[in-house]
């Protein structure tokens, strides 16, 4: 079996709910079980394996396989995530589609087609597939499911026990968090249907589990991760005094990065190998092209004429520079981010937050206030935060039009703004 293999929401069977359950659960289990086998192989990820084999899930409540669980649950993420990034990325118009493939244009001109795309990991660095749902699930469930196994061992057989369990909770808090921004409505393990709020509330809860145990463990980073991602929670949710006392203790300097590698086609940055490699997706030059603070240029969102045309041999294509590589790193939190937060959660100090941001990175200062602080709050952010997945949820909560008409292709623009549930979820749900 492959780890690639569906997990929980994806490709069940027509048969009782708890039996689908429970297969799901199980083959999560038995991939996982299975990856002691790459450190024999010499490969850079649990991500680029085929596994040859299955063991009985029972092998998994084994102590000296706990390093295993988590490692599983990151490596999949990191592959949710930079599929998250570049799929939000056109739906939000950061990029536009440059390609002929039939299963990028449903995206392009954000159409009813995507209610039959699941997502998943790439087969390899020229995969056209985006959406996110399936892997991200995925994330969701390994990270869960491992941290509770963990919990079950023994203290004394688990080394670093709390730092695992922190890894894991904040894992699991991204992934649910992500599902919440990027999706007009969620489900998790065949539950009932969940607002965005409701699943806010329960990435929240896995932020305050995974800090405690980052707090047990003594691991700033990890306490900072936890923190990043609970302010994040509390401003989707409204709690504007929460979100500011949690961002402000984020540091000056820190982000935490999912990590990419060219190792294996599979592990690659995907904004990189879609608007640079392939030049299947062009950044939106209209929005992102020649931006500047006063007299200087924007350094944030720095984009190239590449003088060429895209993979369709008709969009004029522009190139990002802010993943220089495939094995560029994407960030998932940052002092950047946090002090956004604190910006728009405390209006009075959202100046001081902006201008603190612009001196870091060299660029003029905010003299005058502007006479709406929220809409310049909202354009830091589309700035800062190019390309790390964040437009789409800010558009959406903030209720930004998203365009009407025809797009650069002469295409109708279709009806999606975030993410529909897929309709393999809708149809094998019984609560749906």
């Amino acid at each position: 079996m492959n780890i690639m293999e569906s997990l929980p929401c994806s490709d069940r069977q027509a048969d009782a709910p708890a039996a689908r359950t429970y297969r799901a659960r199980a083959r999560a289990i038995v991939a996982t079980a299975m990856l002691p086998l790459i450190a024999g192989t010499g490969c850079d990820s649990l991500l680029e394996v085929e596994l040859p084999g299955t063991v009985p899930a029972e092998a998994l409540d084994n102590p000296a396989l706990a390093r295993t669980l988590v490692n599983s649950a990151l490596g999949r993420f990191e592959c949710a995530y930079t599929s998250y990034v570049i799929t939000t990325g056109v739906l939000s118009n950061e990029f536009i589609n440059a390609s002929t493939w039939l299963n990028l244009n449903g995206w392009g001109w954000k159409g009813i087609e995507v209610y039959n795309i699941a997502g998943g990991c790439p087969a390899g660095r020229d995969a056209t597939d985006i959406g996110a749902y399936t892997p991200l699930q995925q994330a969701r469930y390994l990270a869960e499911e491992g941290a509770r196994k963990i919990e079950g061992f023994p203290d004394e057989q688990v080394t670093n026990k709390s730092e695992m369990l922190a890894q894991l909770y904040a894992y699991a808090g991204y992934a649910t968090q992500l599902l919440g921004e990027g999706y007009c409505e969620m489900a998790i393990d065949l539950g009932p249907k969940m607002t965005r709020q409701e699943v806010f509330a329960r990435a929240e809860e896995r932020f305050t589990t995974a800090l405690t145990h980052a707090e047990a463990a003594n691991n700033t980073t990890l306490q900072n991760l936890a923190i990043a991602g609970r302010a994040r929670a509390r401003l989707n949710r409204g709690d504007l005094a929460g979100a500011a006392a949690d961002a402000e203790r984020i540091p000056e300097n820190f982000v935490y990065n999912a990590e990419y590698s060219t190792v294996n086609g599979v592990r690659e940055n995907r904004v990189f190998n879609l608007n640079r490699r392939n030049r299947y997706l062009s950044v939106e030059p209209n929005a992102y092209g020649n931006l500047m603070v006063g007299d200087s240029a924007d350094k944030r969102v720095r984009i190239t004429d590449s003088g060429l045309k895209g993979h369709d041999d008709q969009t004029r294509h522009f190139f990002q520079n802010k993943y220089a590589t495939a094995a560029a790193p994407i960030p998932m939190a940052s002092w950047f981010e946090a002090q956004l937060i604190l910006a728009e959660a405390r209006p009075a100090e959202a100046v001081a937050a902006i201008n603190r941001i612009r001196a870091k990175q060299g660029l003029p200062l905010m003299t005058t206030p502007p006479a709406n602080i929220l809409n310049a709050v909202i354009e830091e952010r589309r700035r800062q935060l190019f390309a790390e997945g964040h437009r789409l949820n800010d558009m959406l909560r903030h209720q930004i039009p998203f365009p009407t008409g025809f797009n650069h292709k002469g295409q109708a623009w279709g009806p999606i703004t975030c993410m529909p549930l897929p309709t393999q979820e809708t149809l094998n749900n019984p609560n749906f």
